[in-house]
């Protein structure tokens, strides 16, 4: 009986010793596999339970400013309360809408829409829902955010134009960006290769707070005004809400670098008022810096329209009104100079010695060249004039006679080393060219050879020939100036560097040019002159020099000649002749130089005195001082030059 219970009580020790090794065993590999999971992939687990809180939203960054010279605001920031969400954070995209509605009503057409727009759009990329909210409508929201899970409802910043109407066609405006810019910014990358950076573009470039510019400076500058897009990582919880956004500054968005135009807002302003309801356009220029200081454009139109997108009625009805609000007249208009033209013409002719400043030439009203008659304004003639009487008095016959001599090739070179004929790089869109036309223009353009006549009608700024009112600011500065320098315009002045523009030929020397600024103080200073008026600015006695011009848009027949020329003031608006001005003050110390031409004005009549007040605006001002910044040489990435 002992041996079998000792063999028993082995049996259950021998149980015992098995049972709790395997429960050892099993302890163990639980013990081993906490202190893995709790010490040696500790990261990775954390990692994995982060991924299922944290998000990232693509971050648009904060777009730089641009001020005026002295640093008023042309382009800032507004708050602006706008809802957006993605697909794939919304668990039932209907309900969230009708949610939505419930608060702030959403029209069953625009719910339509947005239905249309978050299923053509891919899951992950946020579409608008509302946008520029009222504060209370945010409000209202904000409070009953905990029922709109995957919603983000939040305060953003609106690009805004305090000069909006004044600066429409300089500062241009942003808007978002369509598919063609979206497609420009994909252009290159692999589908599969490059997948994850193309959802990072495609996010931020569809954010409905992502902008780009469009037009002008925000246009030409958006890289500089940009910033550089990046992400924000966002704790959310189990419902899919927002708690907090993480610090994260490595990969936050970085912003945009701030821009100082030349320009002078109130002297811009100054300029479209006294437009009136005339169209046309006026710039205003230092004749030693080249700075800027009116670039003015009427009509003009608002761009905080654009922003937020604007109606299909309303810009229809921008572009088809005749007064065309939108085109920039004083950097892309091209028009006839007209009389404007004359020094050059007269300086050619110098430079070349093919006539002295007092030789004269005979005008009975008309100049007869073979079977054609050209017409003098003056039809009753002006006598025997030499060159400065010709351009005090703006004598046609004088000039058809000059330019005979010249030819078009010599009137061509001259014109392009006064700055004519020249696409100016300003650190905006646009920028017209106009025409400089020669011999292998015309080859090229119409395939014929230039006729004779056709140089006659050179001489007087008429014909194939066209310039931009910035183009004769330039003009009129090169003269100014009176030494030979070829002043360059600038409207930059600070931020990017802006690449050069380029130069022609080279001005003739103060011997020339004086009598062509003695022409110039003529008109609007000697009796005869064609701008007595426009003398006088009003302003500490200061004159100003100038020259009239009137450029012809219809033509006039030999049979409406017999019976009289209908006044302009008959005629229907669209053929009524543009008035010119160009001038610089003083006379005899040149500061500003001007341009302003006034688009069927009916003659230069319409166009000096706009020239003459923006003037003494421009001294009453002292618009050229200063300006409140510095200017930085850097280049468009802001590496130091």
């Amino acid at each position: 009986m002992k041996r079998r219970s000792d063999s028993g009580e082995l049996d259950v020790t021998r149980r015992l010793i098995i049972a709790g090794a395997a429960g050892g065993l099993v302890a163990g590999g639980l013990l081993a596999r906490l202190v893995n999971l709790q010490l040696m992939n500790q990261e990775e687990f954390e990692a994995r339970a982060l991924d299922n809180q944290i998000s990232l939203v693509p971050g648009v960054p904060r777009r730089g400013l641009i001020y005026d010279r002295f640093g008023e605001p042309l382009a800032t920031h507004r708050t602006s309360w706008n809802v957006y969400a993605a697909r794939e954070d919304l668990a039932n995209l209907e309900a969230t809408l009708d949610r939505i509605s419930d608060i702030v009503e959403i029209s069953d057409e625009r719910k339509r829409r947005l239905l249309e727009n978050f299923r053509r759009e891919y899951s992950f990329i946020p579409v608008s829902i509302l946008s520029d909210l009222t504060y209370e409508q945010f409000t209202q929201l904000s409070v009953r955010r905990p029922e709109l899970p995957g919603v983000t409802i939040e305060a953003s910043q609106a690009r805004s134009y305090p000069r909006g109407r004044d600066f429409a066609h300089v500062v241009g405006y942003v808007a978002r960006a369509n598919q063609s810019e979206i497609d420009a910014a994909l252009d290159g990358l692999d589908p599969e290769t490059d997948r994850a950076r193309i959802s990072r573009i495609q996010g931020v470039l569809k954010h409905p707070n992502m902008r780009v510019g469009r037009l002008g400076v925000e246009r030409e500058l958006d890289d500089w005004l940009g910033g550089t897009p990046g992400n924000y990582r966002y704790v959310r919880n189990a419902q899919g809400r927002t708690i907090q956004r993480l610090d994260d500054d490595e990969n936050a968005p970085k912003p945009g670098r701030d821009v100082h135009l030349t320009i002078d807002a109130d002297l811009q302003r100054a300029a479209i008022e006294l437009f009136g309801d005339q169209t046309g356009a006026a710039v205003v220029m230092d004749v030693e810096t080249g700075d800027i200081l009116t670039l003015a454009s009427n009509p003009t139109y608002d761009p905080n329209d654009f922003v937020n997108g604007i109606s299909s009625a309303d810009y229809s009805a921008l572009r088809e009104d005749e007064r065309s609000p939108l085109y920039h007249k004083a950097y892309d208009g091209l028009y006839p100079p007209g009389s404007t033209f004359k020094m050059i013409v007269g300086g050619a002719a110098l430079r070349a010695g093919l006539t002295t400043p007092n030789e004269t030439v005979y005008c009975p009203g008309h100049y007869d060249f073979g079977n054609r008659r050209f017409h003098c304004w003056q039809r009753r003639g002006h006598g025997n004039v030499n060159l400065h009487e010709a351009i005090q008095k703006s004598c046609d016959v004088y000039f058809y006679e000059i330019a005979r001599r010249l030819g078009p090739e010599r009137i061509a070179e001259e014109a392009k080393a006064y700055g004519l004929g020249v696409s100016y790089e300003l650190g905006m869109t646009g920028g017209a060219a106009g025409v400089v036309p020669n011999d292998n223009w015309k080859r090229g353009r119409f395939n014929e050879p230039w006729y004779d006549g056709e140089t006659l009608n050179y001489g007087i700024g008429q014909g194939y020939l066209t310039v931009s009112p910035l183009q004769l600011a330039v003009m009129t500065s090169r003269l100014a100036i009176g030494d030979g320098s070829q002043v360059m315009p600038r409207m930059v002045g600070s931020g990017p560097i802006i690449p050069p523009s380029p130069v022609y030929g080279s001005l003739p020397g103060h011997n020339i040019l004086d009598h062509l600024r003695s022409g110039m103080f003529a008109v609007t200073s000697e009796t005869g002159g064609t701008a007595l008026r426009a003398g006088d600015i009003g302003f500490e006695g200061i004159r100003m020099s100038g020259k009239t011009g009137t450029a012809q848009v219809r033509v006039i027949s030999a049979a409406e000649r017999a019976t009289g020329v209908i006044d302009n003031a008959d005629l229907p608006r669209r053929l009524r002749d543009h008035g010119l001005f160009v001038g610089f003050a003083p006379y005899d110390n040149p500061k500003y130089a001007v341009s302003v031409v006034v688009e069927h004005g009916g003659g230069s009549s319409s166009a000096y005195p706009i020239a003459r007040d923006l003037m003494r605006e421009a001294f009453v001002r002292n618009s050229g001082r200063a300006g409140s910044y510095e200017i930085a040489a850097v280049d468009r990435d802001g590496e130091s030059i």
